[in-house]
């Protein structure tokens, strides 16, 4: 299969007929996408906890990336794992997008002036609790980051064709809490990224370029 030319003109184009132009209310993606069987786990007041991150796409003179953070080991959820940047959402948070603008501030110090936002993917439920609202958007050159050592290990880049390529969409199964559970995972050099990062990852593949 050929994939499509993925270029910042491109990826502008299809994000505003196949991206949501507002964040959705219900989750249709998550951690159950391979387990029919799973019960996502709830807040204590039984409700999941709202959460946004950024899908942030850097336009490189050599192609598309996207920006990915390796989280600390040290952190109460998702430790040491290879994530976008984000959190949950706060009442001061105007909204989903405020939220994930502010977190990668707070994170890893994208300035929201190098961001510019496209729409958002599908609300995906994760297994520990989190009901996450991707914010895809273009990241100019030119930003300095300024990692948050208190929650992010690193910062780095994948290639977006990388990414975009279903031949590098892996399924592996794990046993979490009893349970044998299958999950996406796309390897790419010393990093691993899986779980709900990589399901919302094969999310923006669907959108963008599957047919």
């Amino acid at each position: 299969m050929t994939l499509p030319l993925l270029d910042a003109r491109a990826v502008r184009e299809l994000a505003s007929v196949r991206l949501h132009a507002a964040p959705r209310p219900i989750a249709t993606r998550g951690d159950h996408d391979l387990n029919l069987d799973a019960t996502p786990e709830r807040a204590g007041d039984g409700q999941s906890v709202a959460a946004a991150v950024l899908v942030p796409i850097v336009m490189r003179p050599s192609g598309l990336t996207l920006l990915l953070t390796q989280r600390t080991a040290n952190l109460a959820s998702h430790a040491g794992q290879v994530a976008f940047p984000g959190g949950k959402v706060d009442q001061s948070d105007s909204g989903p997008l405020a939220a994930a603008l502010r977190e990668a501030e707070e994170e890893i110090g994208l300035a929201r002036r190098f961001v510019e936002p496209l729409g958002f993917l599908d609300l995906y439920t994760t297994g520990t609790g989190f009901s996450v609202t991707p914010a895809v958007a273009l990241v100019a050159e030119g930003f300095t980051l300024a990692i948050n050592p208190l929650e992010v290990a690193d910062a780095f880049e994948v290639p977006l064709d990388y990414l975009m390529d279903p031949a590098n969409h892996q399924r592996r199964s794990g046993v979490w809490r009893g349970q044998r559970r299958q999950f996406y995972a796309m390897p790419y050099g010393e990093r691993f990224i899986w779980g709900a990062t990589a399901g919302m990852i094969r999310n923006l593949y669907e959108k963008l370029t599957a047919p």
